[in-house]
């Protein structure tokens, strides 16, 4: 008896759609059976990971706040999907997006001006966009693989914005602790609830993604990023450059990365320190796929990962949980989601020996 796998002749957009739906129940499943073994009141644990944070106005508020970045790098990631360009280094580009974005702001620590915020996002964007064309250049140059060489500069941002906090730009009245000054009220974000931590960077997020779908959909950029990406042939015969769509998509990845870092900065945080996300970069990566490469499907799985976080804080608190569990979740959620992808596009067939007569 042998197994062959064998892809299907058509591919149901309705079932592929509803992937993302089934992975989180079976994610849902499993955690169950997970949290039962690991000795915790399963339903419990399930109440206070996925319906408690939604339970309140300020649980509302900060899934818009940690969903605010994975939308955004989450359409920029699917963009480069889309066109088959592999921008692994999201973290990294956020990174340096908040030290172009906040040194901009410590710049002008001393002063007072409705311009800095503005000037910040606009760095941000840009610091993001030059980190994420090196790997750009590579590609089209070289033919280096984008997924090695951004995977890899995200260490060196993480070292190099490791090195200004604990040297050059740690704040002289912060006790030795490795932080920058804190930002002016003008390099804030304004917050859009009070008593809250809800600011102005999850419009901007919402924008973001709206302004994704109509470049997906409506533009000859976002055909020609869709062609490159399902028929380079195709691509090809139509004159459409693949080396100019590699480098739209790594700086347009890149650039929204960077912005998601200057906003986190300039929002949650109000300062420069050694680690400026839970790994949102990374994170995103599933939420580019949950969301099914669609700028607003993404709006709707970036706010679903983001309850992961919540939840995830929120059980460790109320049921006792480690903090890993948020890690595990994300992790089944991104393999359930493949293994139905995987059900979805090809066939599995079981081949009996033939009987000899």
């Amino acid at each position: 008896m042998a197994i062959k796998i064998e892809p299907r002749r058509e591919i149901s957009r309705r079932l592929l759609y509803l992937t993302p739906l089934l992975a989180f129940l079976l994610t849902v499943v499993t955690g169950f059976f997970l949290f039962a073994v690991m000795g915790s009141d399963p339903l419990l644990a399930l109440y206070h990971f996925f319906v408690s944070p939604l339970l309140s106005l300020y649980g509302l508020s900060e899934l818009l706040v940690k969903g605010a970045p994975l939308i955004m790098i989450g359409v920029g990631l699917a963009i480069g999907f889309r066109a088959n360009v592999w921008n692994i280094g999201a973290e990294g580009q956020l990174t340096l997006g908040a030290v172009a974005g906040g040194g901009l702001g410590l710049l002008f620590w001393n002063q007072t001006g409705f311009w800095i915020l503005p000037l910040m996002c606009l760095a941000g964007i840009l610091g993001g966009m030059a980190y994420a064309a090196i790997p750009a250049f590579l590609k089209t140059r070289f033919d280096v693989n984008e997924i090695l060489t951004s995977l890899m500069l995200t260490y060196v941002a993480t070292l190099f914005l490791s090195t200004l906090v604990y040297g050059p730009w740690k704040d002289p009245e912060g006790f030795n602790f490795p932080q920058s000054r804190m930002f002016t009220d003008s390099a804030l974000l304004p917050i859009i609830l009070e008593g809250t931590r809800l600011n102005l960077g999850a419009v901007v997020a919402l924008l973001v993604a709206v302004a994704g779908w109509v470049l997906m959909t409506f533009t000859i950029v976002g055909f020609q990023i869709r062609v490159v990406g399902l028929a380079p042939a195709a691509a090809r015969f139509a004159g459409f450059s693949r080396k100019r769509v590699i480098w739209l998509s790594l700086l347009i990845g890149g650039g929204l990365a960077g912005l998601a870092g200057t906003l986190e900065v300039a929002g949650p945080i109000g300062q420069l320190v050694p680690v400026i996300t839970p790994g949102y970069g990374f994170t995103a990566i599933i939420v580019a796929f949950l969301g099914r490469l669609h700028p607003l499907g993404i709006i709707l799985s970036g706010l679903l990962v983001a309850l992961s976080y919540i939840g995830g804080e929120n059980a460790q608190v109320e049921v006792g949980l480690p903090q890993a569990v948020t890690g595990v979740f994300q992790g089944l959620l991104l393999f359930f989601l493949l293994a139905s992808d995987f059900l979805v596009r090809y066939r599995i067939r079981i081949l009996r020996p033939a009987t000899e007569g």
